[in-house]
């Protein structure tokens, strides 16, 4: 059976390393299923999960926030700003993330920039208990 390496990096060291079957990303141009001797590619990501669908035939989570996906026919790449495999999550930090996100886009008296850095705060901590409840 071939497999491809899989490389998880943020900028505070690498987060997951392993082989797979398989690897499920969410682009920006829609999601990307990669297999082995897929041909090269490199894609910016979405705030969303990455599964790893290893030899074993389990499942492995990771939420990315953001970042780029580099593909080769024998590696897979992801290059993220920040990531969490899902057992490594800590869901109660998640949730009192997306409640002060979730508070501060209540407010009436928001700027369109604070509105947006808001939103994305909200978006990851919402990946992050999505990817957690996967374990």
């Amino acid at each position: 059976m071939k497999t491809i390496q899989v490389s998880v990096v943020t900028p505070d060291g690498p987060v997951f390393e392993g082989n797979a079957k398989m690897v499920s990303a969410k682009a920006k141009s829609g999601e990307l299923g990669i297999l082995p001797g897929h041909i090269p590619l490199v894609a910016p990501l979405t705030i969303s999960a990455v599964r790893v669908h290893d030899t074993d035939g389990k499942t492995q989570y990771v939420a990315v926030s953001g970042g780029f996906i580099e593909v080769r026919p024998e590696k897979v790449t992801i290059l993220a700003e920040a990531a969490e495999v899902a057992g490594e999550i800590e869901v109660d930090r998640a949730r009192a993330s997306k409640e002060r996100a979730e508070k501060r886009l209540a407010g009436n008296q928001q700027d369109n920039l604070d509105a947006t850095r808001a939103e994305l705060a909200l978006k990851r901590a919402i990946n992050r208990i999505d990817v957690a409840a996967k374990r």
